[in-house]
């Protein structure tokens, strides 16, 4: 475990805790690391991951027991948006008093995985295990915890969203794997044909998948009274992921009962992070005011 402090804005310093997720990588072949990341435009990129972890942000204030988030930077299952996806979005949590965790997930590769589909899955299901078993120790309440994604990550967040029943991690003591609400903003959430992100899907499952996986990776067609809540975030212009796959997912969600929140934008294409600089409206300020109004923050 590395801690490291970093000073933010406004003078405070933020404690920053680097996780190992294993003390041995599951469903893993031999392999040495490769792991690249590059930073260009003071946005990071981190490809080739095959040493999953969990870096914890900390807010300033240590008091009462806290929600946390679970990020899933996006990047189409081939490299992870670790700034505008990740870090940065840990940052306003904390600002807000959550306890926010940017999941580094390894990305599917035959090289280096024994079932590629899995992999990322297993890091996710494995950090909302994680954050449980040590919700006392890190001050968390057990019952806020929730997970985020953007984009291919925001895949991931629906896909721990509806496979919690379905361990691909050794679970012993059965510790719950569901998430208590969801936050997927331009979200890929279908393999289906008229919906898929072809590049997330190649990647996660294959060229040529059997239609039971493309099934069994459409979070749209898995939604039962049981999905945690949602809340979606997307643009109507989004060109690389379609609009469709969060109105499909909210819509089964209605379906079920569940509550959800969808904010569409007309533009802002895709890959926007916090900031759709095509209006002044601040998505993340809704999603405080959604949080607040479900009691995950106070």
């Amino acid at each position: 475990m590395l801690l490291s402090l970093v000073l933010i804005p406004g003078g405070f310093l933020l404690a920053q805790t680097v996780i190992p997720l294993y003390e041995k990588v599951p469903n893993s072949r031999p392999s040495p690391n490769r792991e690249e990341s590059v930073t260009t435009d003071n946005m990071t990129r981190i490809s080739k991951v095959s040493v999953p972890t969990l870096t914890m942000y900390i807010p300033s204030n240590p008091n009462a027991k806290k929600a946390a988030v679970i990020i899933c930077p996006g990047g189409g299952y081939v490299r992870l948006s670790a700034t505008h996806e990740g870090s940065d979005v840990a940052k306003i949590f904390n600002d807000w008093g959550i306890i926010a965790f940017v999941l580094k997930y390894r990305l599917p590769d035959d090289t280096i995985m024994i079932d590629k589909s899995i992999g990322p899955l297993q890091d996710a299901q494995r950090a909302i295990q994680l954050v449980r078993e040590n919700a006392a120790k890190w001050n968390i309440d057990p019952g806020r915890i929730g997970i985020m994604g953007f984009s291919a990550g925001g895949h991931l967040a629906s896909t721990v969203s509806t496979h919690f029943n379905n361990a691909v991690i050794d679970n012993p003591t059965n510790i719950s794997l569901r998430p208590d609400f969801s936050i997927l903003i331009y979200p890929v959430i279908s393999f289906t044909d008229s919906l898929a992100h072809m590049g997330s899907r190649t990647n996660l499952i294959g060229k040529s998948p059997t239609s039971q996986k493309v099934i069994e990776y459409s979070s749209e067609l898995l939604v039962t009274p049981q999905t945690p809540p949602a809340f979606l975030v997307h643009a109507g212009d989004d060109r690389t992921v379609k609009v469709e796959n969060s109105i499909q997912y909210y819509l089964s969600l209605l379906k079920n009962n569940i509550g959800a929140e969808l904010h569409l934008y007309p533009k802002g294409g895709h890959g926007f992070g916090m900031n759709n600089k095509t209006t002044s409206d601040r998505w993340m300020e809704r999603l405080k005011n959604w949080l607040t109004s479900n009691g995950w923050i106070d």
